[in-house]
Protein backbone atom coordinates (compact mmCIF):
# COMPACT_ATOMS: atom_id res chain seq x y z
CA UNK A 1 0.00 0.00 0.00
CA UNK A 2 1.25 3.56 -0.85
CA UNK A 3 1.20 6.05 1.64
CA UNK A 4 1.51 9.67 0.81
CA UNK A 5 2.96 13.27 2.75
CA UNK A 6 2.41 16.06 2.08
CA UNK A 7 4.68 19.13 3.42
CA UNK A 8 3.93 22.61 2.74
CA UNK A 9 5.26 26.43 3.63
CA UNK A 10 6.67 29.16 3.06
CA UNK A 11 10.20 30.05 0.89
CA UNK A 12 13.10 29.52 3.67
CA UNK A 13 11.43 27.77 6.19
CA UNK A 14 13.49 24.39 4.55
CA UNK A 15 10.65 22.27 3.02
CA UNK A 16 12.73 21.31 0.44
CA UNK A 17 15.53 19.84 3.11
CA UNK A 18 12.68 18.53 5.00
CA UNK A 19 11.35 16.63 2.09
CA UNK A 20 15.22 15.13 1.59
CA UNK A 21 15.46 13.71 4.88
CA UNK A 22 12.27 12.32 5.33
CA UNK A 23 12.77 10.72 1.72
CA UNK A 24 16.11 9.50 2.49
CA UNK A 25 14.95 7.72 5.32
CA UNK A 26 12.33 6.03 3.67
CA UNK A 27 14.28 4.58 1.29
CA UNK A 28 16.89 4.00 4.19
CA UNK A 29 13.87 1.27 5.64
CA UNK A 30 13.67 -0.24 2.27
CA UNK A 31 10.56 1.60 0.71
CA UNK A 32 10.30 2.05 -3.21
CA UNK A 33 10.01 6.50 -2.49
CA UNK A 34 9.00 9.09 -5.38
CA UNK A 35 9.32 12.52 -4.42
CA UNK A 36 8.58 15.98 -5.87
CA UNK A 37 9.52 19.47 -5.10
CA UNK A 38 7.48 22.45 -6.30
CA UNK A 39 9.02 25.58 -5.27
CA UNK A 40 6.62 28.31 -6.41
CA UNK A 41 8.41 31.72 -5.60
CA UNK A 42 10.28 30.36 -2.70
CA UNK A 43 12.99 32.37 -2.78
CA UNK A 44 10.39 35.55 -2.44
CA UNK A 45 8.57 33.77 0.24
CA UNK A 46 6.19 32.53 -1.79
CA UNK A 47 4.47 28.63 -1.29
CA UNK A 48 6.78 26.00 -1.52
CA UNK A 49 5.04 22.63 -1.15
CA UNK A 50 6.69 18.66 -1.84
CA UNK A 51 5.15 15.49 -2.33
CA UNK A 52 6.75 12.36 -0.96
CA UNK A 53 4.45 8.81 -1.66
CA UNK A 54 5.91 5.55 -0.60
CA UNK A 55 5.58 1.69 -0.57
CA UNK A 56 6.06 -1.44 -2.75
CA UNK A 57 5.63 0.39 -5.62
CA UNK A 58 5.14 3.68 -6.16
CA UNK A 59 4.40 4.96 -9.94
CA UNK A 60 3.73 9.04 -9.40
CA UNK A 61 5.38 11.05 -6.79
CA UNK A 62 2.17 13.59 -7.21
CA UNK A 63 -0.42 13.45 -4.94
CA UNK A 64 -4.02 14.44 -5.56
CA UNK A 65 -6.50 16.29 -4.29
CA UNK A 66 -8.06 14.16 -1.63
CA UNK A 67 -5.07 11.49 -1.47
CA UNK A 68 -2.29 12.96 1.36
CA UNK A 69 -2.18 10.59 4.71
CA UNK A 70 -0.29 13.08 6.45
CA UNK A 71 -0.38 16.81 5.92
CA UNK A 72 2.44 18.77 7.20
CA UNK A 73 2.34 22.60 7.24
CA UNK A 74 5.31 24.57 8.00
CA UNK A 75 2.80 27.75 8.57
CA UNK A 76 -0.94 28.18 9.69
CA UNK A 77 -2.04 29.30 5.99
CA UNK A 78 -0.30 26.90 4.09
CA UNK A 79 -2.54 24.37 5.99
CA UNK A 80 -5.64 25.80 5.37
CA UNK A 81 -4.29 26.28 1.32
CA UNK A 82 -3.55 22.29 1.30
CA UNK A 83 -6.55 20.64 3.19
CA UNK A 84 -8.03 19.77 0.32
CA UNK A 85 -5.21 17.49 -0.04
CA UNK A 86 -5.60 15.29 3.18
CA UNK A 87 -7.90 12.22 3.04
CA UNK A 88 -10.66 12.03 5.43
CA UNK A 89 -8.67 10.03 7.91
CA UNK A 90 -5.73 11.80 7.20
CA UNK A 91 -3.51 13.13 9.98
CA UNK A 92 -2.38 16.70 9.94
CA UNK A 93 0.58 18.43 12.14
CA UNK A 94 0.84 22.16 11.86
CA UNK A 95 3.19 24.40 13.16
CA UNK A 96 1.32 27.80 14.42
CA UNK A 97 3.76 30.23 12.82
CA UNK A 98 2.08 33.01 10.74
CA UNK A 99 4.14 34.03 7.94
CA UNK A 100 1.87 37.49 6.15
CA UNK A 101 2.11 37.34 2.16
CA UNK A 102 2.58 39.84 0.44
CA UNK A 103 -0.97 41.07 -0.20
CA UNK A 104 -1.62 41.37 3.39
CA UNK A 105 1.58 43.11 4.17
CA UNK A 106 1.05 45.27 1.56
CA UNK A 107 -2.66 46.16 3.13
CA UNK A 108 -4.41 44.55 0.29
CA UNK A 109 -5.45 41.45 2.05
CA UNK A 110 -6.02 40.43 5.79
CA UNK A 111 -4.54 37.33 7.50
CA UNK A 112 -7.26 35.04 8.56
CA UNK A 113 -7.20 35.10 12.33
CA UNK A 114 -9.03 31.97 12.99
CA UNK A 115 -7.20 29.39 11.43
CA UNK A 116 -6.27 27.28 14.12
CA UNK A 117 -9.61 26.79 14.82
CA UNK A 118 -11.03 26.53 10.97
CA UNK A 119 -8.28 23.73 11.25
CA UNK A 120 -8.95 21.62 14.75
CA UNK A 121 -12.56 21.72 13.25
CA UNK A 122 -12.41 20.32 10.11
CA UNK A 123 -9.31 17.71 10.29
CA UNK A 124 -7.53 15.58 12.98
CA UNK A 125 -4.95 17.69 13.45
CA UNK A 126 -1.86 18.22 15.80
CA UNK A 127 -0.85 22.15 16.13
CA UNK A 128 2.52 22.54 17.38
CA UNK A 129 4.79 26.16 18.09
CA UNK A 130 7.85 24.34 16.50
CA UNK A 131 9.18 27.58 15.73
CA UNK A 132 9.09 27.91 19.50
CA UNK A 133 10.31 24.26 20.10
CA UNK A 134 13.45 24.62 18.12
CA UNK A 135 14.39 27.77 19.33
CA UNK A 136 14.22 26.15 22.90
CA UNK A 137 16.85 23.33 22.09
CA UNK A 138 19.03 26.61 20.58
CA UNK A 139 17.94 25.58 16.81
CA UNK A 140 15.27 28.65 15.69
CA UNK A 141 15.98 27.31 12.35
CA UNK A 142 15.42 23.68 12.93
CA UNK A 143 11.69 23.97 12.89
CA UNK A 144 11.48 22.11 9.61
CA UNK A 145 13.46 19.14 10.83
CA UNK A 146 11.33 18.79 14.26
CA UNK A 147 8.20 18.79 11.76
CA UNK A 148 10.00 15.81 9.98
CA UNK A 149 9.82 14.22 13.32
CA UNK A 150 6.53 14.73 13.79
CA UNK A 151 5.79 12.85 10.45
CA UNK A 152 7.85 10.57 11.06
CA UNK A 153 5.70 9.14 14.61
CA UNK A 154 3.16 9.54 12.50
CA UNK A 155 4.03 7.53 9.95
CA UNK A 156 5.46 5.16 12.46
CA UNK A 157 8.47 4.17 10.27
CA UNK A 158 10.81 2.34 12.33
CA UNK A 159 13.89 0.32 12.02
CA UNK A 160 15.99 3.95 10.81
CA UNK A 161 18.85 5.32 11.50
CA UNK A 162 17.53 8.70 11.38
CA UNK A 163 20.57 10.30 13.06
CA UNK A 164 22.80 9.17 10.30
CA UNK A 165 20.13 10.24 7.63
CA UNK A 166 20.00 14.01 9.65
CA UNK A 167 24.00 14.01 9.92
CA UNK A 168 24.23 13.18 5.89
CA UNK A 169 22.05 15.80 4.69
CA UNK A 170 23.03 19.16 6.87
CA UNK A 171 26.32 20.64 7.43
CA UNK A 172 28.32 18.94 10.13
CA UNK A 173 28.43 21.70 13.03
CA UNK A 174 24.42 21.43 12.53
CA UNK A 175 23.88 18.15 12.38
CA UNK A 176 23.55 17.47 16.45
CA UNK A 177 21.05 20.55 16.86
CA UNK A 178 19.34 18.99 13.79
CA UNK A 179 19.10 15.67 15.90
CA UNK A 180 17.42 16.80 18.76
CA UNK A 181 14.78 18.78 17.10
CA UNK A 182 13.80 15.68 14.82
CA UNK A 183 14.00 14.01 18.59
CA UNK A 184 11.72 16.92 19.75
CA UNK A 185 9.56 16.58 17.09
CA UNK A 186 9.21 12.69 17.28
CA UNK A 187 8.52 13.22 20.92
CA UNK A 188 5.79 16.18 21.03
CA UNK A 189 3.25 14.26 18.84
Amino acid sequence: MTKSVLLVGVGGQGTILAGKILTMGLLAAGYDVKMSEIHGMSQRGGAVSTHVRFGDNVYSPVIEKGGADVLISFEQLEALRWISYLKPEGKAVVNSQAIYPTPVLSGAAAYPADILQRLENAIDVKVLDATEEAAKIGNPRGQNVLLVGAAVKLLGVEGVDWDEIIAKNVKPQFAEMNQKAFETGFALV
